[in-house]
């Protein structure tokens, strides 16, 4: 059954853009100086942002070494070179030597998942793999995902999923907690909300789960990358982020992710100043992936369907978002020297514009 995202008058329409105008303005003119006056935020890469680059084990640990980074995000178990916690525990120590840490993360966990895939046996076998594996390589905690946002369409929805994905994570709650390692659960691809995030984290437990926050899957599902942040940052374990361009089209907008810097989303100097309030212990770690956008239809009635009903608020200061933005080409993000510039030129501004990363460039 179709349903409305909203329910409001026009006149309550009106003054929700009139608002979502107004919260723009102030976080665009607020004089910031929280970033300035915070701890420095330790600054990394997602492995998956030179995934054409094949690297694996020592060959991304000397990567992130070249670009002086402090953590190295492998998220994807094969990247590891082996799935032997001995080579892990090595890999360690080499990484180690080189002034890196590496965090760890995998897949989808959610056995009903579009995404599943059982290279790693069941989602309990999965998750019980990965989580020997962070101990061995040093993460304190291993990131894994519930799916993508065809999932919403699944039987019993987004909030089936989730349940089967808390029934799993708590089948290995004793493993996690004995190995002193937790588990960072993603905003992955349009699969959940933050709200909706946030509940499969209380679920299994607070204490020993939390969030992979990624900024521009936030956009994925009509969030702003602010509010977001508002409320997964004290959830916050790791991090996957980008920058992100959103335009208007005639079925609602287009979604397209970017460099740090190029984006038409989020002011990130004010962003960042309020990621250093709420979670300045955690990486920031850069994961650009380019070359494609896709539409989110939210004008079509359909398209609500599968999402939860939005307040007004919400809603029209996403389309604010979208109005602010110019539609940009689409490219091969598979081409290696794209996706070298992209994250290399992500981390320079991050170091020069943030003032992140605790290591002076080489040379």
């Amino acid at each position: 059954m179709n349903r409305s995202p909203v329910s409001l008058t026009r006149r309550d329409f009106t003054r929700s853009m009139a608002a979502a105008a107004a919260g723009a303005a102030v976080w665009t003119s607020t004089p910031m100086k929280a970033l300035a006056q915070a701890p420095k935020i330790r600054l990394g890469m997602d492995n998956f942002a030179v995934r054409a680059a094949k690297l694996k084990g020592r060959e991304l640990v000397d990567y992130a070494a070249s670009l002086a980074l402090d953590t190295l995000f492998i998220t994807d178990l094969p990247s590891l070179g082996s799935l032997k916690e001995s080579d892990a525990a090595e890999l360690r120590r080499y990484a180690q030597d080189k002034g890196i840490e590496i965090l760890l993360g995998s897949w989808s966990i959610c056995p009903t998942s579009k995404t599943f895939r059982k290279d790693w046996g069941t989602a309990e076998e999965h998750l019980a793999l990965g989580l020997k594996l962070s101990k061995a390589v040093g993460s304190f905690a291993f990131r894994v995902v519930l799916g993508a946002r065809e999932d919403r369409k699944t039987p019993g929805g987004i909030e089936a999923r989730i349940e089967d994905t808390i029934k799993v994570l708590q089948s290995q709650k004793s493993l996690a907690q004995d190995l002193g390692v937790k588990v960072a659960v993603e905003n992955h691809a349009g699969d959940m909300t933050a709200t909706e995030l946030i509940t499969l984290i209380e679920g299994a437990g607070k204490d020993w789960v939390g969030a992979n926050m990624d900024s521009g899957n936030a956009v994925w599902t009509l969030e702003d990358p602010m509010e977001s942040l508002e409320k997964l940052g004290p959830y916050a374990l790791t991090t996957s982020l980008r920058d992100t361009v959103v335009w208007e089209t005639e079925k609602g907008c287009k979604v397209q992710w970017v460099a740090m810097g190029d984006g038409s989303v989020v002011d990130l100097k004010k962003y960042f100043a309020r990621y250093a309030e709420l979670c300045p212990k955690v990486a920031v770690n850069i994961e650009t992936i380019g070359g494609f956008a896709i539409e989110l239809p939210y004008l079509e009635t359909a398209f609500w369907d599968n999402w939860p009903k939005r307040p007004a608020a919400d809603l029209a200061r996403f389309i604010q978002i979208a109005k602010r933005g110019k539609a940009i080409d689409q490219y091969d993000g598979n081409n290696l020297e794209r996706q070298k510039d992209e994250l290399t030129r992500s981390l320079r501004f991050c170091r020069e514009t943030l003032g992140f990363g605790s290591k002076p460039l080489k040379g």
